[in-house]
């Protein structure tokens, strides 16, 4: 069978769905996923694909703000994204980026999300690009600047005018990690 991609929001996803999305990001993530991580990726809209295995691919895309040159902006912001360890390099991760790219291109200022290293490669293939500017929060005692975050954010500049590195990112604040 060829993979199926389908799209749905957390709320009409099932307790099926949902167990074996996180099992997947589970075992793709090698047990360093945790509740926390989770959480971050529901809220919003998933795309999964399955195959005849199951699940093959998972991401989602929650909405954030994100503040930058004094404007908040709409953030459609990607989460939990993995591919199964069998059917990776096969372009499902790429179809999943594709279904959220087309909801942040359309619905949101801009596009944002943290990669590891070898999660940056799919995303700068694909045009999302590198924060070359400071990333901040605004966290409950004020806006503090996160340079851990700084070169793992990606942005992808979606209905918002093109933004200046030399002005910080300043991300909503949320438990766990805050990018």
């Amino acid at each position: 069978m060829t993979p199926r991609l389908h799209m749905a929001h957390t709320a009409g996803l099932g307790p099926a769905d949902l167990r074996a999305a996180r099992a997947l990001l589970d075992e793709a993530f090698e047990g360093d996923f945790g509740d926390q991580d989770w959480e971050h990726g529901l809220g919003g809209m998933h795309a999964l694909v399955h195959d005849d295995a199951g699940l093959a691919a998972h991401g989602s895309v929650v909405m954030r703000r994100i503040r930058h040159r004094g404007r908040w902006l709409r953030t459609g912001y990607v989460e939990a994204v993995a591919v199964r360890a069998d059917v990776r390099r096969t372009g499902l991760g790429g179809r999943v980026m594709a279904a959220l790219e087309g909801i942040v291109d359309r619905a949101y200022d801009l596009g944002a999300l943290s990669a590891s290293e070898d999660g940056a490669l799919l995303y700068t293939a694909r045009g999302w690009q590198r924060w070359g500017g400071q990333v901040c929060a605004l966290s409950p005692d004020g806006i503090v600047r996160l340079p851990e975050e700084e070169g793992d954010l990606y942005v992808r500049p979606a209905l918002a005018a093109p933004l200046d590195p030399a002005h910080a990112l300043v991300l909503d604040w949320r438990d766990g990690d805050v990018a």
